[in-house]
């Protein structure tokens, strides 16, 4: 391991899955570890095999992967109280699981092995040993998580000490400090393991943080800087409670803020899509104001700070996004000037640099358009259409004809709701009619299916939020109302936005806006 290598390991796949409406099937799991094996990630914790039959069944089909960058990694507890270690059904099922490392846990905090495990402190020492010992035993590379560490220490600095000690003399390849609880401070990590250090060889030493006040990725920093060389968390930060550290974060901090060697260059521009991946298949939305990664991450929406970054983007951003591909978006809104909308313009190729009445006439209608509820700064595609439509680069892919939706409920069954549509498309008329649960999503189950015969890239396409706001409080169930949505092709993520009186009038503006986006941007890829 070189001076600068921090070794990246992830639980996603089991710490990540604690946390709520995080869910993973096992061919699920099985995708995600793929691709954190293409992305070269050191370790991947896997799951608990000796917990869930999922887990068991995940590692069996684990067992057909050729791991090119990755060591697939088993976690489970130390043997239970009072057994002999081959005897424990925690640690065959390590065994069992036929992965190259294993983690495992034991108590560091007295606290735990008074009130929690109620054994006394010598035998929770036997049972990291004995454990320790008999993995190594098998030829196992074995990972120790000292859980609870940091509090232990803070509480009884002498036994949680002793644990680390009892776990090294044990043949632990590596010594984990958890702040399982999320609560030490980053001051607290600095000065906790700086005094380890002098017993603890911290290249043998790793981190594993939680967020309970948002000081994961923090303290995972800290922990860093004193010497540790691996860091543990998850995408996104996914896990119980308030998550834990986010290795996108992490993984950017460490690589391209303080020099540290984490992963190839080309796996570290990989890492919006590698966050947007988990987010889809953990059926999450992405997290816009995400450091690195967000949609917003390199959003800017003030005439001021557009104007110079259109000039000099250091100017307003602390790294060029593309570095962990990402990209900058100009966000156009009542707070903007044509600088906004000159470069919004120019992101779609078209130059409004040249002709100020334009774009003066492009910002007038956002502003009036804004004062009747819309929202552009968070509708980029609905946006982009406006601008297209002022140049006159815009022909509209088909002509509503009509549609009516029906939503019916009987005592026995929810409601249901049938859509019926015509569409036009160069003069020729499709009807069509689908079902949804609800009237929205059988609006848009019927206009995709009018559409594909004419544009079958749409089956690309499919919505990934649907967000409604009232715009008018004291009108009650009058009120205007703002639709916004997300939509994605695997490829780009876009919103769009509609607004009326009515909630299935506002939801179409911004279903239309959503598909013309999507042929509009496929055109200009066929064209160029």
């Amino acid at each position: 391991m070189t001076k600068n290598q921090i070794l990246i390991y992830d639980t996603t796949l089991r710490d990540g899955t604690q946390g709520e409406q995080i869910n993973f099937s096992a061919e699920e799991k099985l995708r995600i570890t793929r691709r954190l094996d293409e992305d070269h990630f050191h370790y991947i914790e896997g799951g608990w095999p000796g917990s869930n039959p999922k887990d068991v069944r995940f590692f069996e089909m684990a067992k057909e992967i050729e791991f090119k960058n990755s060591r697939l990694t088993a976690f489970g507890s130390t043997r239970k109280p009072h057994i002999k270690p081959e005897s424990c059904p925690n640690l065959k099922a390590l065994i069992k699981a036929d992965t190259a490392a294993v983690a495992i846990f034991g108590k560091s905090w007295d606290l735990h092995v008074h009130e929690i495990l109620k054994i006394d402190l010598d035998e929770n020492l036997l049972m990291i040993s004995d454990s320790i010992e008999y993995l190594k035993s098998m030829g196992k590379e074995v990972l120790f998580d000292a859980e609870h560490f940091f509090d232990g220490y803070k509480q009884n600095p002498r036994y949680a000490t002793k644990v680390l000690k009892t776990a090294l003399a044990a043949g632990a390849d590596m010594i984990v400090f958890c702040d399982t609880n999320g609560g030490s401070m980053p001051h607290e990590i600095s000065a906790i393991v700086n005094k380890v250090s002098s017993f603890i060889p911290l290249n043998r030493a790793g981190i594993h943080a939680h967020n309970d006040c948002g000081l994961a990725v923090a303290n995972s920093l800290a922990a860093v800087l004193e010497g540790v060389k691996m860091v543990q968390g998850t995408i996104n930060g996914f896990g119980e409670r308030c998550g834990n550290a986010d290795l996108i974060a992490l993984i950017g901090n460490l690589q391209l803020k303080m020099g540290k060697n984490c992963l190839p260059a080309e796996s570290i521009r990989q890492l919006t899509n590698l966050s947007h991946y988990i987010s889809d298949v953990a059926n999450i939305p992405p997290l816009n104001s995400r450091p690195f990664v967000g949609r917003s991450a390199f959003a800017h929406k003030g005439g001021v700070h557009v104007s110079a970054v259109a000039k000099n983007s250091a100017a307003y951003e602390h790294m060029q996004p593309e570095l962990v591909g990402n990209h900058r978006r100009v966000l156009v809104s009542d707070l903007s000037g044509k600088s906004n909308v000159e470069y919004k313009a120019k992101e779609l190729g078209i130059d409004l640099a040249g002709n100020a009445t334009l774009s003066k006439k492009i910002v007038h209608e956002v502003k009036l358009m804004e004062d009747r509820g819309f929202q552009f700064d968070a509708a980029d595609g609905s946006l982009s259409l406006i601008i297209k439509r002022a140049i006159g680069e815009f022909v509209d892919p088909f002509t509503l004809e009509c549609f009516s939706v029906v939503t019916s409920r009987t005592e026995d069954n929810p409601c249901l709701s049938q859509a019926t549509i015509k569409i036009s498309v160069d003069g020729e008329e499709e009807l069509t009619a689908a079902e949804g649960n609800g009237p929205v999503n059988a609006l848009d189950h019927a206009l995709r299916k009018a559409l594909t015969k004419f544009y079958p890239q749409i089956k690309e396409m499919h919505l990934i939020d649907f967000k409604v706001r009232t715009l008018e409080g004291s009108e009650g169930t009058a009120a205007g109302v703002r639709v916004l949505l997300d939509s994605t092709d695997g490829k780009e993520v876009w919103s769009t936005i509609g607004v009326s009186e009515n909630i299935i009038e506002a939801s179409w503006q911004a279903l239309v806006d959503s598909i013309e986006y999507k042929l509009s941007k496929d055109r200009i890829k066929q064209n160029s």
